[in-house]
Parts: structure tokens; sequence; C-alpha cells
């Protein structure tokens, strides 16, 4: 009976090495076929060479009905000023001081989010200010990765209005090569316009999974 199982057994063997063999062979077999397919088609539907992607990028922005505004690098600050209405404003830490420097004698006031303020308190105030990690000009679309000047999602999330300085060299023309910018390892947040539904008789509701207003500062 020993003598038969381990006849059976040596079989099995010889065969799943058979087997891995052939499978090894077929991997490289068709990693080859892989690397010989030509690849002279278009890698981009935008040449950044030839194409403006930061004006590419605020026209398909102000396309899902965000404010656009661009202005010189240098008048961000009064840019934020113009921006924020009378009220309170979460601000993530790492955001650059200057970019407030404007807000000086407003009736604007400044919450930072340390401690963490509860989804409460987040719901209380009038709006959040960040930056952002980088910005698609295909689809309009800002990236998160809650890095330093961008604060916890729900920061982002839980407040009517949200003001987001994106700069100019953040601007990235397709969804491959801004996500070639991040990293992987990140938690990341993808916006494209305010916040809105069509779930209920197709009708538009702006402001039930995030922001009723995003209003996008395009710096440079």
């Amino acid at each position: 009976m020993s003598a038969a199982r381990d006849q059976i057994l040596a079989r099995v063997r010889a065969a799943n090495r058979s087997s891995a063999s052939a499978s090894a062979d077929a991997s490289v077999s068709a990693d080859a076929g892989y690397g010989a397919i030509r690849r002279d088609y278009l890698r981009a539907h935008h040449d950044p060479a030839g194409h403006d992607v930061v004006a590419l990028f605020a026209e398909r922005a102000a396309d899902y009905r965000a404010i656009v505004e661009r202005v010189p690098e240098p008048d961000v600050p009064a840019a934020i000023a113009r921006a924020l209405t009378a009220g309170r404003y979460v601000v993530p830490d790492g955001l650059p001081g200057p970019w407030l420097a404007g807000l000086s004698g407003l009736s604007v006031g400044l919450v930072r989010d340390e401690p963490p303020l509860s989804a409460a308190a987040l719901d209380e105030v009038t709006g959040a200010v960040t930056g952002c990690a980088v910005a698609i000009a295909e689809t309009g679309t800002i990236i998160l990765d809650h890095g330093p000047g961008q604060g916890r999602r729900a920061l982002t999330l839980v407040p009517d209005f949200h003001l987001v300085v994106v700069r100019a060299d953040q601007v990235a023309p397709d969804l491959a090569q801004a996500f070639a910018r991040l990293d992987p390892a990140r938690p990341h947040t993808l916006i494209s316009g305010p916040s809105a539904t069509s779930d209920i008789e197709l009708i538009r509701v702006e402001g039930v999974h995030g922001p009723r207003t995003l209003h996008i500062l395009l710096a440079g």
C-alpha cells in the first residue's frame, strides 16, 4: 500500500513540475509578445508643448460649475481675501502663511484643526481653505493627497464651501501624468467641481456629499 501511495505522489510531483515549467515558458512568451507590440499611438490627448493645459484645466473645471479665477501668484493673498465672506474658515496645518495675509482687518475667523474638529464642529464653519497636490487639465479635476496645506479628508467634505489654490505648475495634462506625480502610498481625494447628485428623478442637487461651492484660485 505504501509503494502504491509513493508512486501516486511521485506522479503528482512530476505533473506539478511539468505544469510549472510550461507556465513559466508561457509567461516568458507572453511577456516577449507584449514587449513587441508597437506603441506609436498617442499617449495623451493633448500635447503639452502645443496646448495650454492650464487654460484647459480652467475651462474643464468651470464646466463642472466650479468658480475658477486665474490670478498672478503674488496676488493670491488678495484673491483669497476677496473670495472669503464674513465667517469662520478652517485652515489645515502647512497652508502657506502669506496666503492669509490679506485677511487682516476683515470679519473672517480662522479655525485650526488641532485637535481634530468633530463633524458637528466642521459643519458649523463657513468653509475650508486648502492647497492641492496636483490637478488634471483634461478632466478639470483637483487631487488632494492630504499632505501639508491640505488637511484630512473631512475638512473638504463637511463644510459647504471649499476654496482651493492650484498653482499653474501643479496642472498635469491628463490622469496618467497626474498620478505619476503622486505618492501611491498616500490617500487621494479627487474633486471635479462642487459635490452634486442626480439620483432622485434626475434632478441635480449640489452640496449633498461635499461642498456646495468650489472656488478655485489658479495661480500663475
